[in-house]
Formats: C-alpha cells, sequence, structure tokens
C-alpha cells in the first residue's frame, strides 16, 4: 500500500511514536527531497536505511505510475519535506494513480501548518478553504484573489516571505482594506509568531520585512444580503443549469445572506 506520512512542520518533538516506526520498518520510502528525510531520519534517531526514491514536481507525472506499481507489491512509505504529502506538496498524482490501479492508500496524520494557523487566528473555523500559494505574476495573484472576494468561508494561503507585503497589498484592494486577517509565521518553530489585523494594518507591518514560512488566514466575505426576488432568480438559474433546487437553495443563500428554507419556498412557488 501507499502510506503518506506525515513529517513535523518545525519542532523534531512533533513527529509521532507512528511515524518513527513507520520510518523505522520501512523498506521504501518516496521523498519530496532525498538529503531532508536523510537528515530526518538521523535527527529522529532512526537506524534504518531504506531505499529512498525522489518524488518531487518536475518528475511525479513521469515517477507516479512506476511507484504506485511498487506498492502493489509491498508498503511503500511516502513523506514530504515538511507536513501531509500530497497537501501543496508532491503526492497526489502518485495517490491518483494509486487509485486507479486499486492499490491501498492510507495515512500517519501529524502535523499540519494548514489547520494550526487556521486554529490560532481567532477567525471562524467552523468552514473554511485552503487556497495554497498564490501565483508568483501579480498580474495572475489579483486575478485569483479577485475570484474568491466574495467567499463566505475562511480562507488559508500560503505565501513566500518575499511576496508577502504585495499579497497582502493586493487583497486590501480585492477584498477590502478592512477584511480581518491573521499572518502566521514560523509554525512551532522558536520564532512562532502571530499577527493579526485588517489588511491594510498587516501589509503595512509586512512592508517592513518577514522571515519565514508563511501562512495567512483572511476571515471569508460577510454575506450582502439581496433582494429575495433576485435571489430566486439566482436559484433558479442554477437550477435551469442542473443544479439540485436544495444545492442551490444553499450555494444562494451562502452569497446573499437569504435563509435557504425562504428560498426554497419561494422557488417552488415562482416554478
Amino acid at each position: 500500500m501507499i502510506i503518506l506520512a506525515a513529517t513535523p512542520i518545525g519542532n523534531l518533538a512533533d513527529a509521532s511514536r507512528r511515524l518513527v516506526e513507520v520510518l523505522e520498518n520501512a523498506e521504501i520510502v518516496v521523498a519530496e527531497d532525498t538529503r531532508t528525510t536523510q537528515s530526518l531520519l538521523r535527527a529522529l534517531g532512526i537506524a534504518n536505511r531504506p531505499r529512498l526514491i525522489a518524488l518531487h514536481d518536475h518528475n511525479e507525472k513521469d515517477k507516479a505510475a512506476e511507484i504506485a506499481e511498487l506498492a502493489a507489491e509491498q508498503d511503500v512509505v511516502v513523506v514530504s519535506d515538511a507536513g501531509m504529502p500530497a497537501v501543496s506538496d508532491p503526492g497526489y498524482g502518485l495517490v491518483a494513480a494509486a487509485v486507479e490501479r486499486g492499490v491501498a492508500v492510507t495515512a500517519v496524520p501529524g502535523p499540519s501548518a494548514v489547520l494550526m494557523a487556521l486554529a490560532i487566528s481567532g477567525l471562524p473555523t467552523d468552514r473554511f478553504t485552503f487556497e495554497g500559494f498564490l501565483p508568483r505574476r501579480p498580474a495572475e495573484r489579483r486575478r485569483v484573489l479577485e475570484s474568491v472576494a466574495a467567499e463566505p468561508r475562511t480562507m488559508v494561503f500560503f505565501e513566500s516571505p518575499s511576496r508577502l507585503a504585495a499579497s497582502l497589498a493586493d487583497m486590501g484592494a480585492a477584498f477590502g482594506a478592512d477584511r480581518r486577517m491573521a499572518v502566521c509565521r514560523e509554525l512551532t518553530k522558536l520564532y512562532e509568531q502571530v499577527r493579526r489585523g485588517t489588511a491594510s494594518e498587516l501589509a503595512e507591518w509586512a512592508a517592513q520585512g518577514v522571515k519565514g514560512e508563511i501562512v495567512v488566514v483572511v476571515s471569508g466575505a460577510a454575506p450582502v444580503e439581496v433582494p429575495l426576488a433576485d435571489a430566486v432568480a439566482q436559484v433558479l438559474a442554477l437550477v435551469a443549469s442542473g443544479t439540485r433546487l436544495k444545492d442551490a437553495c444553499g450555494e444562494v443563500a451562502a452569497a446573499t445572506g437569504r435563509s435557504s428554507r425562504d428560498l426554497y419556498q419561494a422557488a417552488l412557488a415562482a416554478r
């Protein structure tokens, strides 16, 4: 089977006993960077020296099928440099190839920068989306941010320190200068820091220079209540395109602030 193993995102003490046991017994380890994995094995005091296979953004497409076939015969442990493989790290292509071939896939859960940042952000955690890294090019980044400006759920982004100030400024332009955010840096490490504030406040702070690995958590957009007739028209348009009435009502309710029940009843009457 394929075993996706989450590794520490900073503090080695976060390595679970199960992770250590899996690595101690692994015969094959697929790693984002084999040198980083060798350092991890040494740091955790693991004497085992498994066969290491590199799997990264540049070779996953070519290697996925081969490794999936290997996993049909014996266990293959998959690790990234930090956190859970396949989540904004190599691994998705391999999992897809394994599933296509009927190869079992499981995971050793562990540290997650996404969930940790969300939990300590002080922003709503009941519903959220993970948006990964924003595009490097400013124009593309702005288009992406504009496309999620009305997203009602809390959003989690990764960003590099060199682009943080520009990205926060673009978020302020797309979401509004007063949108609440939290910038979480160096999670679980010695200089862990969380800065909370509005988009404009955090952009001003970041302009002074920020170092380390960054996670940005952004509060969702407040629903904008629209006239009932307009909301019902949106529901009916979604239904006409093939969406179930109940699902259409839920989607429009989340975006407009209208009651899903009221929309359902009004849509039935309009039909």
